[in-house]
């Protein structure tokens, strides 16, 4: 929490005023400890994790708010596209690799663990869903480019066409301020046709909101890419 975060003691200016960075932000614990030697004897040390309540809520018509769904959306989507393939006994036409990292928010999740022989890869992130963006939360969004540069043309044409034949709704946007895990395969050296999909998530990286629409169509879309 902010070091100062009461407008009764601080006033208006003395919060608003603040930058929201690590040299005015504290952990306030919910313990009796007066004393860095107290708080270790609480097993508590230097580079433990302090993670925010994820808040999950699904609503009756379907959208769902939470904290971190970039990219648990993600995840849920490729879980949720193998089974759907595994009950319908389907499987891949090709030998597939699922790669699920715990550092792409960092920038080096997939530079390593994608077999040398890969030739597609198609990555799975949030589409960003704001003003000016034309992704929306009802649909996937298959990324022409972003902060890196453009996506491969020809996956993205694969994808689309996927979408079309499929009657998977859609839409094409660029991400001026967003990341992934296809361009730090492309910088760790990776020779391969690089894709990226995913629902439409609102207020990314804050309390987060995408729809059951936007997994679903990301799901098929998926499940049909491993069956192309």
């Amino acid at each position: 929490m902010p070091i100062r975060a009461s407008v009764h003691i601080h006033g208006h200016d003395g919060v608003e005023s603040l930058r929201r960075d690590d040299e005015n932000m504290w952990v306030r614990l919910d313990a009796l400890t007066s004393s860095a030697e107290e708080t270790r004897q609480l097993g508590i040390e230097v580079g433990d994790f302090v993670v925010f309540d994820t808040r999950t809520e699904v609503t009756d018509v379907g959208f769902i708010r939470s904290r971190h769904l970039d990219d648990k959306a993600g995840v849920a989507c490729i879980v949720g596209a193998v089974k759907a393939l595994l009950d319908a006994g389907q499987q891949p036409t090709q030998r597939t690799t699922i790669l699920i990292s715990n550092y792409e928010e960092v920038g080096h999740g997939a530079s390593t663990g994608i077999p040398a022989d890969v030739k597609e890869l198609l990555t799975v992130d949030m589409a960003a869903v704001g003003p000016g963006q034309n992704s929306d939360e009802f649909s996937v969004g298959v990324c022409i480019k972003d902060s890196g540069g453009p996506y491969h043309i020809e996956m993205r044409r694969k994808l689309v066409g996927l979408a079309e034949g499929c009657g998977i709704p859609f839409k094409l946007d660029v991400y001026p301020h967003y990341g992934s895990d296809g361009e730090a395969a492309w910088r760790a050296g990776a020779d391969m046709t690089v894709g990226l999909v995913g629902p439409g998530v609102d207020a990314s990286h804050s309390y987060e909101r995408t729809h059951v629409d936007s997994l679903v169509a990301t799901a098929k879309l998926i499940a049909e890419f491993m069956l192309s």
